[in-house]
């Protein structure tokens, strides 16, 4: 039987064993029970962390030899035992397995993608997205405006290996034909973030850490922004402005940290509410990371937007058939000062609309996707006809 960082097998807490059977990409918590004035953890005789604690994860199959020494003048100790790491007992999936959260902001494609029915609550809302997106059933979903958000995961630990990209994700982005050389058209960059389940419980609850993608570190870019939306007053004036096709310009008000104070109007093509019928808050707040606009209205009286893609690292940023420009490295991975950490792989992924921009009767900013892959498991082999 294999043993690991599951809700079915109980970390270890009491001791060290001598012997472990693990699966590759799945974590062993290593929490001994012994304390001393300093730790040191080997495995195969190189030293791998300095704390009390340790998670041991492998990508490989093999034997592993694994020494604790906890550093002490009075109770010294030194502990080797071994790990044999064996193949899963049910092949892994390389596509999304589980959805732990969605909550987009407000946009056009809101209770669309998924469609919202009555009687929805937010637990019906999850399990559609997460058929939606799962596996390979390609069924799109939006996150609406800047901050909307959905969280996901695999059915293993996504593993960081150097100097290569890690996952991939499906948008819907595409070139526009004019001038498809500058690689302008739909892009709707949503950002990406990673947690490691450090506390092996598997939930979404641990530290997350932002991928930096080519716009992190440029001065137009906003970091610690913070919005929140209203849900539309009933009582409100109804204004239209039919040239650009919206039949409600102060549909839904936001205000921003920055002091700003502006409008998501309806337009006439999604008649739908765009404000999430399942959620009961009449404010929704996000906050993240806030790039700079990339629309740019090339008509001149708001008839035709080009929204530019950024070089890398945003989801529906180009189209899925570039899959290194839509494919992500953990090792782009920074703490909430912007200094890179080191992950030894995650456990779940949340992307967020990036922008907070409106285009005429194009609408506001949003992410979509529909897929995500862990490029490090096989894809599955199709039977011969």
């Amino acid at each position: 039987m294999l043993c690991g960082c599951t809700d079915e097998i109980p970390m270890v807490n009491l001791g060290i064993d001598d012997v472990y059977y693990i699966a590759r990409m799945q974590k062993l918590a290593l929490n001994p029970a012994l304390t001393g004035e300093s730790y040191e953890w080997y495995v195969d005789g190189e030293l791998v962390s300095r704390r009390k604690d340790y998670i041991f994860l492998a990508s490989e199959e093999g034997d592993y030899r694994l020494e604790l020494k906890i550093i002490d003048p009075e109770t010294p100790y030194d502990f080797a035992f071994d790990i044999h790491v064996l193949h899963e007992e049910i092949e892994y999936s390389p596509y999304i397995t589980k959805v732990y959260e969605y909550r987009p902001a407000p946009g056009q494609f809101v209770n669309e993608m998924p469609r919202f029915e009555e009687g929805d609550t937010y637990e019906s809302i999850l399990q559609k997205v997460e058929e939606s997106i799962s596996g390979t059933n390609d069924i799109m979903i939006t996150l609406g405006g800047y901050g909307g958000y959905v969280t996901f995961g695999f059915d293993h630990t996504v593993i960081n290996v150097p100097g290569e990209k890690d996952f991939r994700i499906w948008g819907n982005c595409f070139y526009e034909l004019l001038q498809p050389e500058k690689k302008g058209g739909s892009s709707e960059p949503g950002i990406v973030m990673v947690s490691y389940d450090t506390n092996c419980n598997g939930l979404p609850d641990d530290e997350w850490y932002e991928l930096a993608g080519s716009e992190y570190n440029k001065p137009e870019t906003r970091h610690s922004y913070t919005i929140t939306y209203s849900r539309p007053d009933p009582d409100r004036e109804i204004v239209a402005d039919e040239d650009n096709s919206l039949e409600d310009i102060h549909y839904i008000v936001w205000i921003d940290n920055t002091g700003r104070k502006g409008y998501m109007p309806k337009n006439i093509f999604h008649s739908q509410d765009y404000y999430p019928k399942w959620i009961k808050e009449d404010e929704l707040s996000f906050s993240g990371t806030l790039l700079a606009d990339n629309a740019e209205d090339i008509s001149g009286n708001g008839s035709y937007f080009v929204l530019y893609s950024y070089p890398w690292g945003y989801v529906d940023n180009h189209p899925n058939e570039f899959a290194d420009l839509n494919s992500f490295d953990i090792g782009w991975a920074v703490d909430s000062d912007g200094k890179p950490v080191d992950l030894p792989g995650i456990d779940f992924v949340r992307v967020y609309t990036g922008l907070n921009q409106y285009c005429g009767w194009i609408g506001e900013t949003s992410t979509e996707l529909s897929r995500a892959q862990d490029l490090h498991i096989a894809l599955p082999t199709l039977p011969n006809p």
